[in-house]
């Protein structure tokens, strides 16, 4: 997974817009609670480099990530509310894609990456 977590930041660098700015602090908060304080945040990180490709449908985000419709379904609702991303289109056939937003953000989730990563990584002793 940490392979993975660096292909991530590779791919966000690549990214990223020649004019960046340093986010306010609730934006730097919201990344940071979305992508590493939650039990989905891995997944979500997933759907957002998906997402930075092309824009997918929920069917075509769960076939391409081998996950459940259902939590694709879910991921993609809290992303929607926090203004990650952007749904044309109604119900089923509703094509997802990142909103301006998180475009002007991006290079923020290299930090997300990195707590992600510390944290995945950590190893859990117990007394």
């Amino acid at each position: 997974m940490s392979n993975q977590l660096l292909e991530f930041k590779e791919i966000i660098r690549s990214k990223h817009v020649s004019n960046t700015r340093k986010p306010d602090k609730q934006t730097r908060k919201l990344l940071l609670y979305l992508f590493t304080s939650t039990r989905g945040g891995f997944t979500r990180l997933r759907i957002i480099v998906h997402l930075l490709e092309r824009p997918y449908n929920t069917h075509q985000l769960a076939q391409t990530l081998d996950l459940d419709y259902k939590a694709i379904q879910h991921h993609m609702k809290i992303l929607e509310k926090n203004n990650m991303v952007s749904k044309i289109g109604e119900k089923y056939g509703a094509i997802f894609h990142l909103s301006n937003f998180l475009e002007l953000n991006i290079h923020t989730l290299e930090e997300a990456i990195d707590k992600l990563d510390r944290k995945m990584n950590q190893k859990k002793i117990y007394l």
